[in-house]
């Protein structure tokens, strides 16, 4: 079942995925910031230091990856309509900071 909105990502499927895989957040250890544009939009961050992944609403200072999409582009990815590699490669999924972190993305989302 894909997501209903960005706002379902972040309370609903991300947590669930994440306590799934405790390995895969021991791996990443770092911090994600999602800024997502548009009427359902908002910002979140994922905090992969913690044990067992902390999802979060607003912003991280210690953000190593930041990614910027618009919120349809950002729900069409996550429900697998959009492929992220390119999203990125057409400039609907903007992504700052350490790419490597970019690419383990795919393993929580």
């Amino acid at each position: 079942m894909g997501a209903e909105s960005v706002k379902d990502v972040f309370e609903k499927h991300m947590p669930q995925k994440l306590k799934g895989k405790p390995d895969v957040i021991a791996k990443i250890n770092a911090i994600y910031q999602f800024n997502i544009s548009g009427p359902n939009g908002g910002q979140w961050s994922v905090d992969c230091t913690q044990p067992g992944g902390l999802v979060a609403a607003g912003t991280s200072a210690g953000a190593k990856c930041t990614v910027n999409a618009t919120d349809a582009d950002f729900l069409n990815i996550v429900n697998g309509k959009l492929n992220p590699q390119m999203a990125f490669m057409s400039g609907k999924l903007k992504i700052q900071g350490d790419m490597g972190l970019a690419m383990k993305l795919q393993q929580i989302l």
